[in-house]
């Protein structure tokens, strides 16, 4: 009886190494254009939104260097405000997301997957910072509208520790003078009293 094993064609390991390889390489290939696809897809996005801001930026005077309004390239575009403020797009690529790094982390201002509402949430942000700039060149010190209330605060409270410290002068010196006017009577009543007496044994 013959062998089982020898009918079975023997297998060419190099061969099947090659397919192996072939097909990692075009899986790769897909995957690469599929992500090509989506950053040009995401890409068209940011550049219907920058257009669509075009009249807002082109409002920004000239000598307000802060703004940058630039989409950038890259695995995940973005359309940069400043240096701080940016729009990109979700994971879905169709929200979109305008986001704020901040010392506390990065926070959400606006997300939607309608391109008017963020267009106009940039827009204000834009509107704040020109403002914000104007004030810092008119002397002020606030950082946001909520900070300008702060400012006659923090001068009260620069100026009461001067008045507080007068005041306490004040006190320390009316307080000796109290002292003083109290020892001075009891010295004179303890005087009365011993020249009474001396008198008295004479």
């Amino acid at each position: 009886m013959a062998d089982a094993g020898e009918n079975i064609t023997p297998i060419d390991p190099q061969r099947r190494l090659a397919d192996a390889i072939r097909d990692v390489k075009n899986a790769a290939a897909d995957r690469e254009d599929v992500v090509v696809e989506l950053r040009e897809a995401s890409r068209m996005r940011l550049e219907l939104l920058a257009q669509e801001l075009a009249p807002v930026f082109a409002e920004v005077p000239t000598d307000i260097d802060m703004f940058d309004f630039a989409v950038s390239a890259g695995l995940q575009p973005r359309l940069w405000i400043d240096a701080v403020s940016h729009v990109g797009l979700g994971r879905d690529r169709r929200t979109y997301r305008f986001l704020k790094d901040t010392r506390i982390g990065r926070v959400v201002l606006a997300e939607s997957t309608d391109m008017k509402p963020v267009a106009e949430q940039v827009t204000r942000y834009i509107a704040e910072r020109i403002v914000e700039r104007q004030r810092q060149m008119d002397g002020g010190i606030s950082h946001s509208y909520a900070g300008t209330k702060a400012v006659p605060e923090a001068a009260a409270a620069l100026q009461a520790p001067r008045a507080s410290g007068w005041q306490n002068v004040f006190a320390a010196f009316g307080l000796f003078a109290a002292g003083a006017v109290v020892g001075f009577a009891f010295t004179m009543a303890w005087l009365r009293v011993g020249l009474s007496a001396l008198m008295s044994g004479f």
